[in-house]
C-alpha cells in the first residue's frame, strides 16, 4: 500500500507544489522549471510545514532544507 502524501500547491516562482509523507518523513518538492520532483529524507513534520507555508518557499528550501537533508529525484 502506497503511503499518503499530503500535497499543497504553493505560490512560488521556483516551486509548483510541496508534499509530505508522514510515514516516511519525506518532503517532496515539485519544481516549476523542468517539472522534476525532489525528495528530501528524514525531514521533521514541522520543517515540512514551514516549507509549505513559508513566505518565500524557494528561500526557505535554500536556507533550511537543501544542504541539511539527503536528496534524490523521483524516478
Amino acid at each position: 500500500i502506497a503511503a499518503m502524501i499530503a500535497w499543497k500547491d504553493v505560490h512560488s516562482e521556483q516551486v509548483e507544489r510541496v508534499g509530505y509523507d508522514v510515514d516516511t518523513s519525506e518532503l517532496f518538492v515539485t519544481w516549476r522549471r523542468g517539472g522534476r520532483t525532489s525528495i528530501y529524507s528524514d525531514v521533521p513534520p514541522d520543517v515540512a510545514n514551514q516549507a509549505a507555508t513559508a513566505w518565500s518557499v524557494g528561500k526557505f528550501l535554500d536556507e533550511n532544507v537543501k544542504r541539511t537533508y539527503n536528496h534524490r529525484y523521483e524516478k
